[in-house]
């Protein structure tokens, strides 16, 4: 049995991407976040304003996060793809973490990040910084 482990990536083409940041995320990601930030104002939408924030790297520019796949040859010749889960930090660290210091840094870094993509030179950069938002957030691995 042979088992090897790849990071898988289903993002769109480059291009795509910001010719998607450019006539729609640049926008459209603003209002998500100011969305987000509304329902995060209440104990009841906490729930939603996590969900929102993890998700702005597919709202700003087409972005999935990346995944590791395992794969797998059986005796029999066969082969089996599993997707594989990284271990998280306890539940409790991450919600003390997130009421502490998550909310807050994670609102900062965003609009940073919008900020450096408005830029052609920092759009790489930009879209770097949105593909971390969920770790900040909530110490999401």
């Amino acid at each position: 049995m042979t088992i090897a482990k790849v990071k898988t990536n289903q993002n769109p083409g480059c291009l795509l991407q910001i010719l998607w940041f450019a006539f729609i995320g640049i926008w459209l990601g603003q209002a998500w976040m100011v969305a987000a930030w509304i329902c995060m104002l209440t104990i009841v939408g906490i729930p939603a304003g996590v969900w929102m924030l993890n998700r702005v790297p597919k709202v700003m520019a087409l972005r999935e996060p990346e995944t590791v796949v395992r794969i797998v040859t059986r005796p029999d010749g066969k082969i089996q793809k599993v997707q594989m889960q990284p271990s998280q930090i306890n539940i409790l660290l991450r919600s003390v973490y997130f009421l502490l210091v998550g909310w807050w840094l994670s609102a900062l870094w965003l609009e940073a990040a919008y900020a450096i993509s408005l830029t052609v030179v920092g759009l790489p950069v930009g879209f770097w910084m949105f593909d971390l938002t969920p770790a900040l957030l909530t110490l999401k691995r």
